[in-house]
């Protein structure tokens, strides 16, 4: 291994990093899981040669290699071990073109998804994926885990939102895939194929990624308190079922609304309250929220709405301060499951009676637009207790049964892979796998990721 890391310094210098610090945080990401110990070397990437020299070298050498962006994942994605190389995009943060005439711009894989959207603003366009983590995950790691968001129900996802990647394969070739044009089927849809693929079948070096323009018109911003979270799901069911399709629609538990009123010091509602915050953009938005807010009432919401974007994002802002306020309260696994929409109702169901049944608390957020929810498992210390992964289990089955499936936007990592094979089938499990042997024969691209090894 020794012999590895010299190679690596031969043909990237002083951006291969031994030092125990950079080794030691490539372990982990916000998951809070760990790899079993430090991998060899972090590199530093600068470059798309940078990237098809350490491919070279580990193809040559039959050595691991992890890509990684900010570390931000939630499933345990981007943790490199023993014996591995941690290979950062971080640095390869450049936005290459923008061009406002085809609504495309050309981008590096370390850009965060926000800079991307703050450079974007002044030509009257953005980039559509909103993840909740925006200010700090990269467009690179979207790509790599599929993210979504919260205005992912209206505006798409990750898929919908990149037309072509560059992309250096196991042995060091780089390949282009997909088109700048609107249209393009020519061949396989190979872009589709790595959105998702989680560093296991190339890594990403480039996107292109499709646009849209801001959207013009009002903003309007409806919050609504139910008595129990079974109400608010299924008005925001009733929501979905008229056709509306308002940019956000966000439930918070009652065990999420008190998490963040402690955090915040707000009090939303009497105790046990659920909130639905919900906003509509565009040249209706606000004939829509009217419409919506007369759907909420009669589902037995206490419905407030503002045409003011600043209070909007007020408001919005305790959404987002969901996560920040069950860390605060101890070790979180953030989990990540979706259902149909029409389903919440029963998701929640669901999750309350794997609360009773292994006596756990489980504050959950969703988004229910699409039907994904983020249920939160708090916890002491840094291992996951069994009792933990028992009621994750059973929350994930019951998430299946419901025809849904066991992530929305976090990806498979480590976390969900022993469960893969449950949803998909052996058949396509196994197609899946020798998918990925085909573009990483000798398996160095992410080992151990997504698919768990074959008993």
């Amino acid at each position: 291994m020794t012999d590895v890391v010299a190679r690596l310094r031969a043909a990237v210098g002083d951006r291969v990093d031994t030092g125990a610090a950079a080794r030691e945080a490539a372990r982990a990401d916000k998951s809070g899981f760990r790899a079993d110990a430090r991998p060899l070397a972090v590199v530093h990437a600068a470059s798309t040669a940078d990237v098809q020299a350490v491919l070279r070298i580990a193809h040559e050498t039959r050595t691991p290699v992890v890509a990684r962006g900010a570390g931000t994942g939630l499933a345990g994605g981007a943790n490199a071990g023993a014996g591995e190389i941690a290979l950062s995009l971080r640095g390869m943060d450049r936005i290459l073109e923008v061009s406002p005439d085809d609504l495309v711009a050309v981008v590096e894989p370390g850009v965060v998804n926000a800079d991307l959207n703050a450079a974007l603003a002044p030509h009257g366009l953005w980039w559509a994926p909103d993840p909740a983590s925006r200010a700090i995950s990269t467009v690179g790691g979207n790509i790599a885990t599929g993210a979504g968001g919260l205005l992912c129900a209206k505006y798409g996802v990750v898929r919908d939102a990149v037309l072509g990647l560059d992309v250096v394969l196991a042995d060091g070739r780089l390949i282009r895939t997909g088109h700048r044009s609107v249209k393009g089927v020519t061949g396989l849809d190979l872009t589709a194929l790595l959105i998702g693929s989680e560093g296991t079948l190339g890594i990403v070096v480039g996107a292109t990624l499709k646009l849209r323009r801001l959207v013009q018109g009002e903003v309007c911003t409806l919050t609504a308190v139910f008595p129990d979270v079974r109400a608010a799901a299924a008005a925001s069911a009733a929501v979905t079922a008229t056709g509306a399709q308002p940019a956000v629609m966000e439930l918070l538990d009652a065990a999420a609304v008190a998490a963040v009123s402690a955090h915040l010091g707000q009090v939303v509602g009497a105790p046990g309250s659920a909130q639905l915050t919900v906003q509509t953009d565009g040249p209706a938005a606000a004939a829509e929220a009217e419409a919506i807010a007369a759907v909420l009432a009669r589902g037995g919401g206490d419905v407030s709405l503002t045409r003011d974007r600043e209070e909007g994002e007020r408001l919005l802002a305790f959404r987002r301060a969901m996560h920040p306020a069950i860390e605060a309260r101890g070790t979180a696994l953030i989990e990540d499951v979706s259902v149909p929409r029409s389903r919440l109702p029963e998701m929640f169901d669901e999750i309350a009676r794997v609360e009773r049944q292994h006596g756990v608390a489980i504050p959950t957020v969703a988004h229910a637009g699409d039907g994904n929810l983020h249920p939160n498992f708090v916890f002491d210390g840094a291992e996951v207790p069994q009792r933990i992964w028992d009621a994750a289990d059973d929350l994930f089955r019951a998430a299946l049964r419901l025809g849904g499936t066991l992530t929305g936007e976090h990806g498979v990592g480590v976390l969900k892979r022993r469960w893969l094979a449950d949803e998909l089938g052996d058949d396509q499990w196994r197609l899946q796998r020798d998918i990925a042997r085909v573009f990483d024969p000798h398996g160095i691209l992410n080992p151990g990721k997504v698919f768990a090894p074959e008993s």
